[in-house]
């Protein structure tokens, strides 16, 4: 009788996708069911398939993004434990993830603590999450430096939102708007708004909901 844990792994990545199969492919007590590229693949193959865990990354250049996949998988096949996984720094999915009911989340670049840690310890039971946020280089400065509030303010930025748009989407005055973007650049030393955005794109420091979901596409 076959004991072993079946695995689910779905990156867009070869590269990353490779990481996962090898990972798994590398210790007895698990088995790779599949290796899919899009996220829908990953909610078609558990409605028709067993499994037990889905290692899942958030970002998808086609179709649905990860997060929203999980989601959908949680409210079908609750069952099936999930770890999420991001190369990027960007804080706000752990939140939405465990609202969903996501067992784990492990960031690629910045978890000090390994894949099969996670692995391990989400088949045993338990919900693994960060301890901290993941320490990027931002200008002058760290990205756990900034607020809460400035994260959201440089989220909508790097969305292409006016001052007037992120003041409608945060419910805050324009003003205030203008004061967190004075604020942050202050603190990286980064002297407009257009490097900002770009900065903050590039390094993965935040990412807008709209990029996340593909809502930016035509």
């Amino acid at each position: 009788m076959n004991n072993r844990i079946r695995v689910v792994v779905v990156d867009d990545q070869n590269i990353s996708r490779g990481f996962f199969e090898m990972y798994v492919r590398a210790f007895n007590r698990y088995e790779l069911a599949a290796s899919l590229r899009t996220a829908q693949e990953a909610i078609d193959y558990i409605d028709t398939h067993e499994a037990d865990l889905l290692i899942l990354d958030v970002m998808m250049q086609e179709g649905i993004d990860g997060l929203s996949a999980a989601g959908e998988i949680k409210r079908s096949h609750p069952e099936v434990k999930i770890i999420l996984t991001t190369s990027t720094s960007e804080t706000s999915w752990e939140e939405k993830a465990r609202a969903i009911g996501v067992e784990s989340f492990w960031y690629k670049e910045y978890d000090n603590r390994s894949l099969i840690d996670i692995m391990d310890r989400t088949a045993d039971g338990e919900s693994v999450y960060p301890s901290q946020m993941p320490e990027v280089s931002f200008g002058r400065i760290k990205r756990s430096d900034l607020t809460n509030r400035e994260l959201d303010v440089l989220r909508e930025l790097t969305g292409s939102l006016t001052n007037d748009e992120i003041a409608d989407k945060l419910h805050i005055s324009a003003n205030t708007v203008k004061r967190h973007l004075q604020n942050i650049m202050e603190k990286t030393g980064i002297n407009s708004r257009l490097d900002l955005a770009i900065h903050a794109r590039l390094l993965g420091v935040v990412i807008p909901e709209s990029e996340r979901t593909n809502q930016h596409k035509g």
